[in-house]
């Protein structure tokens, strides 16, 4: 089962493609964005260690960006 709350992602979907989404669905999407996230801080984390920080940085998620496209 997702960590993000079936209702934030409802809230999500609702707000940026203007369409209801069910229970089950929204479980679904919320594993789906959960494992999308776990990849990104996985990459972000890597990055800000080699520099030698212990916090991630803006500059850490565009790399991600970066490397992503």
């Amino acid at each position: 089962m997702a960590s993000i709350p079936t209702e934030a992602v409802k809230k999500l979907v609702k707000k940026y493609a203007k369409v209801n989404i069910t229970d089950d669905g929204a479980a679904a999407f919320g594993e789906m964005l959960e494992e999308r996230a776990r990849e990104i801080s996985k990459f972000v984390v890597k990055n800000a260690k080699k520099s030698g920080r212990e916090k991630i940085t803006k500059a850490d998620v565009d790399r991600y960006t970066v490397n992503s496209e």
